[in-house]
């Protein structure tokens, strides 16, 4: 087991989407749909620079939440709601390549069409200027059965991202 119990994991590891909540400038929250890659214990998103404030904003605010919970969005055979909160970092220091290494290997296992993409990189040359935004998983909470009308299970992980 990672860092966020097993159910969870697996949701992170089919959903193509996630909804990750930031906190903007005036303090209201911000939600963005991104893929959600996970390394057994830290949630990695990345984000093209291009007219995005999501980079901005955790670099002034680095709480976070990521919820699952579009039962389209995740290839599971038993659907499950999950939000994990935690503490993110942004890596913008080198747009080009660093997301490459960190987190473009778990987004081919995820969504191998990214190939295609990088085949067009000179037509779509600031799409993959991209930061990486690394969430440390602080709590996490859990709808069995996507039942949001029940209360969720809570999992507090606090050492070491646990």
């Amino acid at each position: 087991m990672g860092a966020l119990p097993e159910p969870i994991e697996e949701l992170l590891a089919s959903a193509l989407v996630g909804e990750l909540t930031v906190v903007d400038e005036q303090g209201r929250p911000v939600t963005h749909p991104l893929i959600p890659l996970y390394d057994g214990e830290r949630i990695y998103l990345t984000s093209s620079v291009l007219f995005s404030k999501k980079l901005e904003h955790i670099k002034s605010n680095p709480r976070v939440s990521l919820s699952i919970s579009d039962p389209r969005a995740v290839n599971v055979e038993r659907f499950r709601r999950a939000t994990i909160q935690g503490d993110a970092t942004v890596d913008d220091s080198d747009l080009h390549a660093g997301w490459e290494r960190k987190v473009l290997p778990l987004w081919r296992v995820k969504e191998p069409a990214i190939d295609f993409f990088l085949g067009k990189r000179v037509a779509l040359p600031l799409f993959f200027e991209r930061g990486i935004i690394e969430i440390r998983p602080r709590r996490a909470f859990l709808w069995e059965d996507g039942r949001t009308d029940l209360p969720p299970q809570v999992f507090e992980l606090v050492e070491a991202g646990r």
